[in-house]
């Protein structure tokens, strides 16, 4: 603004004093030619400047006479009372070297200021009339000051407008910034983190360019407390882990630590062929919690499981007839359902058969004798599905959003033989994600059913399915 202001005034002051200054001249060039006709009319002689007394003459015309040789012969000028005034040699000097021929010139005449002067031969001697410049130059001095005073004015103003319209602009963003001050001040690397301040809704408008940072900033705090949530919830899962994964590999120690010293005692109270067996069976349940333990960390870190084409409703059937061998207490089915599709999949058969036999065990675990546990495969182009199903009691409602979760048990008394580890269902999870699947349970009174859908494999040779 003062760069457009300042070149403004600056072009306001050129055009004006170039209209002021052609005015002087036709005024001058005006004079000089009345200098001329007077000349016809007078009787003097050579150094003659009676036309100067005539009416009109303005205070301050200054009129000469030259000789052949350009020498000045006779010059005045009309002074403030109306008189003529002849000139000094000094002032008579400054006026040398004007041609005479109508060309206009500006002259520093001593102790009368500047002159814009122009000579003019005609049909006699030779005559200079000039006329002071003072009133271009008062006039131009005046229009200075005002522009001066205009335009300090006028940026005043548009300085305190753009400020106040500025900072009004610029409250939203002052808003968002004391949010993002306010949210680097909360420790986000320890402890629990509550709620974080939002950028308030009245600062996220997309069309304006704060709106459009507060939009971001609260895009950037939700990411901030997804993060933070899903470390914490990591972090006491983890310590969820390994309280129970401790828990678990204690009470196997403890027991062999108890059996062995009894057997140091050579105590009589117990057989030390028992206490050896119990002390096997103990080193065999803490190396099953181990392998399981190993199994999931393999697979959490994305180790590559075998690939071979699998069929699973062979692989399926096995798992069944062993279930069936484990609990004859139970009533087991399989059916097949492959509606002309190929029940086959592309992984580790020795894998997927744990997840059917985890399954299954759950299933017989979990349920009283006598109930009724369906297996079906069902086969289509895109995938190949495995639901285990049972008419049991149900899983709880309230254990059913985490029973995938590691040693989640229906039975918190933690005895092996009915409520586990609590990584079977864990295990097969994994096992399923890992080969591209997933696994999904849903259960109520007298029906629950564990789904586990695989990516079938692509078309290479027919697989027949086992008659059963």
């Amino acid at each position: 603004m003062v760069v457009v202001c300042g070149a403004m005034a600056s072009a306001t002051v050129v055009v004006q004093r170039a209209d002021l200054l052609a005015d002087l001249d036709r005024r001058v060039s005006d004079a000089v030619e009345r200098s001329q006709g007077g000349l016809q009319y007078r009787t003097g002689g050579a150094t003659d400047l009676g036309f100067l007394d005539e009416r009109g003459q303005p205070v301050g015309t200054l009129a000469a006479r030259f000789d052949d040789d350009g020498r000045v012969i006779a010059a005045e000028v009309v002074t403030g009372d109306g008189r003529r005034k002849a000139l000094s040699a000094a002032q008579r000097a400054a006026l040398a070297g004007i041609a005479p021929d109508g060309s206009l010139h500006t002259r520093t005449v001593p102790d009368l200021g500047t002159y814009r002067l122009t000579a003019l031969a005609g049909d006699g001697v030779p005559v200079l009339a000039g006329l002071p410049m003072d009133d271009v130059q008062s006039v131009i001095d005046d229009l200075v000051v005002v522009e001066a005073v205009i335009t300090a004015l006028g940026l005043a103003v548009a300085g305190g407008v753009s400020a106040v319209v500025v900072r009004r602009q610029l409250r939203p963003l002052a808003r968002v910034a004391a949010t993002a001050v306010e949210v680097a001040r909360v420790p986000l690397d320890r402890g629990e983190v509550g709620a974080l301040t939002r950028v308030p809704a009245r600062d996220t408008d997309p069309g304006t360019e704060a709106g459009q940072v507060g939009a971001a900033l609260n895009r950037l705090i939700d990411h901030v407390e997804h993060s933070i949530a899903a470390r914490q919830h990591g972090e006491e899962a983890m310590r969820r882990f390994l309280a129970d994964a401790s828990h678990e590999l204690r009470t196997p120690l403890a027991s062999i630590a108890g059996y062995a010293e009894l057997m140091d005692r050579g105590s009589e109270r117990i057989d030390p062929e028992l206490a050896w067996r119990r002390v096997s069976a103990q080193s065999a349940r803490m190396s099953g919690l181990v392998e399981d333990l190993l199994l999931l960390a393999r697979l959490d870190e994305g180790r590559p499981l075998q690939q071979a084409e699998v069929n699973v409703a062979t692989l399926v059937a096995e798992a069944v007839w062993d279930a069936r061998a484990a609990g004859s207490d139970h009533e087991w089915q399989l059916a097949l359902r492959l509606g002309g599709g190929r029940a086959s999949v592309v992984g580790d058969a020795a894998r997927l058969h744990q997840v059917v036999a985890n399954l299954l065990a759950n299933a017989r675990l979990h349920t009283p004798a006598g109930t009724r546990v369906t297996v079906v495969v069902e086969a289509t182009d895109a995938d190949c599905v495995i639901r285990v199903q049972d008419d049991g009691p149900g899983i709880p409602a309230d254990l059913l959003p985490s029973v995938f979760e590691r040693f989640t048990r229906g039975d918190t008394s933690r005895n092996r033989a009915t409520g586990g580890s609590g990584l079977g269902l864990a295990i097969a999870t994994a096992i399923t994600q890992a080969h591209g699947g997933r696994i999904e349970a849903q259960s109520g009174p007298e029906h629950t059913e564990f789904a586990v859908r695989l990516p079938a494999a692509g078309p290479t040779s027919d697989t027949t399915a086992p008659e059963l």
